[in-house]
């Protein structure tokens, strides 16, 4: 997944009024301002109520669903195997969200403060904050790639982080 690819797909999916914010490792490069490593999907938050309209600005741009774990998320590909990993969320009036989680009693949370700009390839564009990012990197064995995106998070940001 390329910086012109993400860019392209949040220009679609402006323009049809959906609310969007980038999180995994192409949210942590939009906070640092930079891409770091290569990344093989992007993954995105969206307001659950505004997911028909996601679905279709995506369908009409090629991709298909090939993973349905909803409501927790689900994953859009496109013919050449560029991958959206989408994540359903539910605000409150605070502006704060919860997104389902494989367990029902222990929903995701996302205080208002975590919805955030960074940029990419000189764009402004939403994504979630760097405490948000290292709350979700959290309770498993990182990989490789969980590794360098929270080094890069403690490199820029100065925020501490679990591994």
């Amino acid at each position: 997944m390329t910086a012109d690819t993400v860019l392209s797909v949040l220009s679609l999916l402006r323009e049809a009024g959906t609310d969007i914010w980038i999180g995994g490792g192409w949210g942590i490069d939009a906070l640092v301002g930079a891409q770091t490593r290569d990344h093989r999907d992007l993954d995105l938050m969206h307001r659950q109520d505004q997911e028909e309209a996601v679905m279709t600005v995506l369908a009409d741009a090629g991709f298909v669903e090939t993973s349905d774990w909803r409501p927790v998320r689900f994953v859009v590909t496109a013919p050449d195997g560029r991958e959206i990993d989408l994540h359903p969320l539910v605000f409150a009036e605070d502006g704060s969200a919860i997104q389902a989680s494989l367990e029902p009693s222990r929903p995701f949370r996302y205080p208002s403060s975590c919805f955030v700009t960074g940029t990419i390839g000189g764009t402004t564009v939403p994504c979630l904050s760097a405490e948000q990012q290292v709350y979700f990197h959290q309770g498993y064995e990182p990989s490789d790639r969980d590794r360098h995106d929270m080094a890069q998070l403690r490199r820029v940001f100065g925020i501490a982080t679990h591994f």
